[in-house]
């Protein structure tokens, strides 16, 4: 009688073993997987961008998405490569992610060419509206939303800080893409003063890095020159280069992001890089539980920093001043 029982108990836990196996396997399909497809117009080694993209999955973790478990995120790099972007734009949105992140202001064109129903969250793109990329800022309309890239209003602040950290520079290099015309807001916020601060702009508009080498060699000939960098895709694609031309010519430069300073670069003024990630991937969160990005308002930076190189600054020969390095947010020794 006992062996009967214990049998019994052996078959009931069995079955109800087996009965619970289909129920489980049921919860596990019922994790709804969701897709984002990320379009970055950098190169998949840049390490600058690596840390952007590596910002935004870990907010989008802390907001209860994971990648591999209720997430699935699509990465496409296109290295400056018009084409691969215009390429790579149609191959995200044949996937049918939920959302797309767009990282540049040259991948939102081509993804909107794409798709006017896929929900674009975009990051540092310049001006928005008039590119044509949303009807306004507080009501974007569309499929897309996302996070300017800067105000203009900020390059006539980088002339300022430059003329206070080398006093003698008379004429400026403005670094400008040719095929962008981002570079020209930007210069013309430079020209409102310029002539208060004593220095004549000089416009220069490059396309590759032979152009780039060429113009930043041939500015350095005259004196008491110094160099601006406008904020730009081709800029940040040849940033290695740029900071090497200006310690090799003995040019003070200013650029638009640490990440030229902390290359070697002298100063920067400019953005948080990092923050618009962190900010995009709640805009991301609030799509996927079924807001509309016509209804999420187009934001500006909210974290602007100054970094100083004082090791650049003394093989420059010059002394950043006082001023300045107590306003700096990080100072590079």
């Amino acid at each position: 009688m006992a062996s009967y029982i214990r049998r019994r108990k052996f078959l009931a836990t069995l079955l109800g073993g087996a009965a619970a196996w289909p129920l489980a396997a049921r919860a596990q399909q019922a994790v709804s997987v969701r897709r984002i497809g990320v379009l970055s117009n950098a190169a998949a080694d840049d390490p600058e961008f690596s840390r952007r993209l590596r910002a935004f999955v870990q907010q989008l973790e802390r907001l209860g998405w994971t990648d591999g478990r209720n997430l699935r995120i699509e990465y496409r790099w296109a290295a400056g490569d018009v084409d691969r972007v215009r390429n790579y734009a149609t191959e995200l949105v044949a996937l049918a992610p939920d959302v797309i992140l767009a990282s540049g202001g040259t991948t939102v064109g081509p993804l909107q060419l794409a798709t006017r129903t896929v929900p674009i969250v975009f990051v540092q793109v310049p001006d928005p509206v008039g590119a044509g990329f949303v009807a306004s800022l507080a009501r974007p309309g569309g499929n897309s939303t996302g996070f300017t890239q800067f105000e203009y209003g900020i390059s006539a602040k980088r002339l300022e800080v430059l003329k206070e950290v080398a006093p003698r520079v008379s004429r400026a290099a403005v670094l400008r893409d040719r095929n962008s015309a981002d570079g020209i807001g930007q210069f013309a916020a430079m020209q409102g003063v310029a002539s208060s601060l004593g220095v004549e702009l000089n416009p220069v508009d490059v396309q590759d890095a032979s152009e780039i080498e060429h113009s930043v060699s041939t500015f350095a000939r005259g004196a008491a020159g110094g160099l601006v960098v406008t904020a730009s895709a081709l800029n940040i694609l040849h940033r290695k280069l740029i900071v090497m031309l200006a310690a090799q010519q003995r040019i003070p430069a200013i650029y638009p992001y640490r990440f030229f300073v902390t290359g070697g670069g002298l100063i920067s003024y400019g953005p948080d890089t990092i923050d618009p990630y962190l900010r995009a991937a709640a805009y991301v969160d609030r799509i996927l539980k079924g807001e509309k990005p016509a209804d999420l308002p187009v934001q500006h930076p909210t974290k602007v920093e100054l970094v100083a190189n004082l090791k650049t600054a003394k093989a420059l020969g010059l002394e950043i001043p006082p001023s300045v390095l107590a306003r700096a947010d990080e100072v590079i020794e």
